[in-house]
């Protein structure tokens, strides 16, 4: 099967937007989020939800959402934008106990596990999104070179399409395309962020 470009349909899906349309982005961290955030700041008007129940470790929970909230006010100030965040709720229990129940713990890494991960926060992004008006939902996931953009894109859009044409509209990405991942890195070195070594779970650790 030919894969799909989605760094292109997300060219495609920006240029034909008519105004600032409002955007749920599902941000896995500040580092992952600095350069998606810039990128769509021109496009979108941005809301940020932190919802990540992969990360089983409470204290770097609480470590990383904090350095989101940092990054935001930081790019709000320099950008002179209002990007919002809302904090999901941190629920480690309900990954741990799908990944017991699917006997995933000895997937690798990449694996069954990832994807019901994936399903379980771009599902609860959709839900928000709906819930609270939005016009499309996004994820920052694609900007990791160890993340499968095909699976993430097919994923979300397997998600809007269930809920009939009425919700919220997935907007495709490859973040990491057009040098981005290499830009998160130099701003998550000029905005001195917190770089973590592992994706969250106890798992992946």
């Amino acid at each position: 099967m030919n894969k799909i470009n989605w760094q292109k349909e997300f060219e495609k899906t920006v240029a034909s937007l008519d105004g600032s349309k409002k955007l749920l982005l599902h941000s896995c961290c500040a580092p992952c989020s600095s350069y998606c955030l810039i990128s769509l700041l021109k496009y979108f008007d941005i809301t940020c939800f932190y919802y990540n129940p992969n990360i089983t470790d409470e204290g770097e929970y609480k470590k990383r959402v904090a350095e989101l909230h940092r990054l935001v006010s930081l790019i709000n100030e320099e950008y002179g934008s209002d990007v919002k965040i809302i904090d999901g709720d941190y629920e480690p229990d309900r990954f741990i106990k799908s990944v017991r129940d699917n006997d995933l713990a000895l997937s690798p890494e990449g694996g069954k596990r990832c994807e019901m991960c994936f399903g379980m926060r771009l599902g609860k992004t959709y839900e928000v999104a709906r819930q609270k008006g939005f016009t499309y939902f996004t994820t920052t996931l694609t900007i990791s070179p160890h993340k499968d953009a095909q699976l993430i894109n097919s994923t979300g859009t397997a998600i809007a399409r269930s809920s009939g044409e009425d919700g919220p509209i997935w907007l495709p990405s490859d973040f990491k395309k057009n040098d981005g991942y290499r830009q998160s890195i130099e701003l998550s070195k000029k905005y001195d962020l917190y770089r973590q070594n592992y994706c969250g779970c106890e798992f992946s650790r």
